[in-house]
């Protein structure tokens, strides 16, 4: 390579540099910031925008761009103003949101599945769970994702709580339910899911959950959601 070349090369290096520069603020260490967060406060609980100091926290999106679409979700790249004025980058999972399903039999065992997850390299121990069609009720698809993986049919299902899965990069929701009155038809999962299904008691489940042998967060949220309830509907033991 002769020498233009390289400098050309390097120049084009330095300018890739100096725009990641420009818009990469999220984490970034080399430019202390000029403001701090804000005391801690003892007070009473108050949920997000519910504070009159969350306006201040707010950032405004400028653009928003689809970077790559793919077959479960899309990653848009938002270019957003902070709130001291200046211009971050975000990127940004798409997600259509989700269901996840407690199963409990009547002897009190919940309901798993195990599938190899290619993102971790291995197989996992989840609650039966799924994506949401367009449009899709998310106690429909409940009830859907629970026949399918598991060939389950519930009497009655309950809605239990929502969480977002990782919210400093995605949008994704998935909503959990409980499902009771269970009865086995015949599974019917998607054509690229391989599945074994389980039966386990509810306590050792949320044994694995507490000693962190279960790593999968709607299923540490289920276990600990259910064992909850199950104990607030058991009386307390007559002194």
């Amino acid at each position: 390579m002769s020498d233009t070349d390289k400098n050309q090369q390097q120049a084009a290096i330095d300018d890739m540099r100096a725009s990641v520069a420009a818009f990469t603020y999220d984490g970034d260490r080399t430019s202390p910031a000029d403001h701090r967060s804000g005391a801690p406060e003892a007070r009473d609980l108050v949920l997000g925008d519910d504070d009159p100091r969350d306006a201040a926290l707010a950032e405004r999106p400028l653009t928003e761009d689809v970077a790559w679409t793919g077959r479960i979700f899309n990653v848009d790249r938002l270019r957003v103003e902070l709130p001291d004025g200046r211009v971050a980058i975000r990127d940004v999972v798409r997600h259509p949101g989700a269901v996840a399903v407690v199963a409990l039999t009547d002897d009190g065992r919940i309901c798993l599945v195990r599938q190899y997850r290619t993102a971790l390299g291995r197989v996992t121990v989840e609650l039966p769970a799924g994506k949401l069609a367009p449009g899709e009720d998310p106690l429909e698809c409940a009830s859907r994702e629970l026949l399918e993986e598991t060939g389950m049919s519930a009497e009655k299902i309950a809605f239990l709580t929502t969480i977002a899965t990782s919210d400093g990069f995605t949008d994704e929701l998935i909503h959990i339910y409980m499902a009771t009155g269970l009865d086995f038809t015949r599974s019917d999962p998607d054509a690229d899911e391989f599945i074994n299904v389980d039966l386990v008691p509810l306590g050792e489940l949320v044994d694995a959950v507490l000693d962190g042998r279960i790593e999968d967060a709607k299923t540490v949220v289920g276990a600990l959601i259910c064992d909850s309830v199950m104990h607030r509907l058991t009386p307390a033991p007559e002194e």
